[in-house]
């Protein structure tokens, strides 16, 4: 399935906002994707964000255009995908629904859950290092809203950070098995 290029953001959503509207969102890398089902939050200000000190080389795309990707290495192992928001913004996409390419997922990942983590769903769609700072406009990255409401989205603290643990920023789509964690 072909999915068109149509924003699920605006610009001037703060991070949470965002993080909630990505929730039911269809993502997809090279063809290959599914329904956004776990996200979280990272604001400018925010102790556990990247862009809390300021530009530099690694994150220099959280301070770039709306609607692009921020793609990081995280612990030299897993690479993360981000939806970047206001300058300094971000939201890490945890775990989507597989629905698009099923089959190639499942050859990148043959054991284990397909998408759930942001390693795993990172590994099953092939995002890249390359694909740091590029737009989500329809070539290789696609982001399309959701059409309705797919669940009741709802919100507990962040996962594997150590600054601002409390905050309630990862959310989720309720009734969703392919979950990084439980809520």
């Amino acid at each position: 399935m072909t999915l068109s290029f149509t924003p699920p953001f605006d610009p001037e959503l703060d991070a949470c906002a965002l993080a909630r509207k990505l929730i039911g969102a269809a993502l997809l890398v090279r063809g290959v994707g599914g329904i956004v089902i776990e996200t979280e939050a990272y604001a400018a200000d925010d102790p556990a964000s990247h862009s809390f000190r300021g530009p530099t080389l690694r994150n220099s795309a959280m301070f770039g255009p709306a609607g692009h990707a921020y793609v990081y290495l995280s612990y030299g192992m897993h690479l993360c995908l981000n939806v970047v928001g206001r300058p300094g913004e971000a939201v890490l996409i945890r775990a989507l629904r597989p629905e698009w390419g099923l089959d190639v997922v499942r050859k990148r990942r043959p054991t284990g859950p397909l998408c759930a983590g942001p390693g795993r769903l990172c590994q099953a769609l092939d995002v890249r290092s390359s694909d740091n700072g590029r737009p989500f406009d329809g070539a290789d990255l696609v982001l399309r809203p959701a059409v309705r409401p797919t669940g009741e989205v709802i919100s507990g603290p962040r996962i594997g950070i150590s600054r601002a643990v409390d905050l309630p920023w990862r959310f989720g789509l309720t009734g969703e098995t392919g979950l990084s964690r439980k809520f």
